[in-house]
């Protein structure tokens, strides 16, 4: 599969996703309008990408594709936190030294 019928395949997966589980309540539906591919690598027959939408509810998807078997995985993630952390700062508080 060429990369950018993975990336189209990748935005379809999400779209059907998410406007299966939303709440009938919301009526809100997304289009491919709504999703974006924030990284993608190819790799001999395999590809990756990670996906996102505008939507607010703090999802993410991974999505790989398996050329050898002509399988796609697709995986939703919920993302609860993102913290930065000066690394010199952290290792120093926990007592490791890196520089061996």
């Amino acid at each position: 599969m060429g990369n950018d019928s993975f990336l189209k395949l990748c935005k379809l997966l999400v779209k059907d996703y998410y406007n299966d589980i939303v709440e009938k309540t919301d009526d809100f539906k997304i289009t491919e309008d709504n999703i974006y591919i924030v990284w993608s690598c190819k790799t001999l027959q395999n590809n990756k990408a990670l996906v996102s939408t505008s939507v607010s509810d703090g999802m993410y998807y991974e999505i790989t594709y398996n050329g050898d078997k002509d399988e796609v995985y697709f995986d939703a993630y919920k993302k609860w936190e993102n913290k930065a952390k000066k690394v010199t700062e952290f290792l120093k508080e926990k007592g490791i030294d890196l520089d061996d």
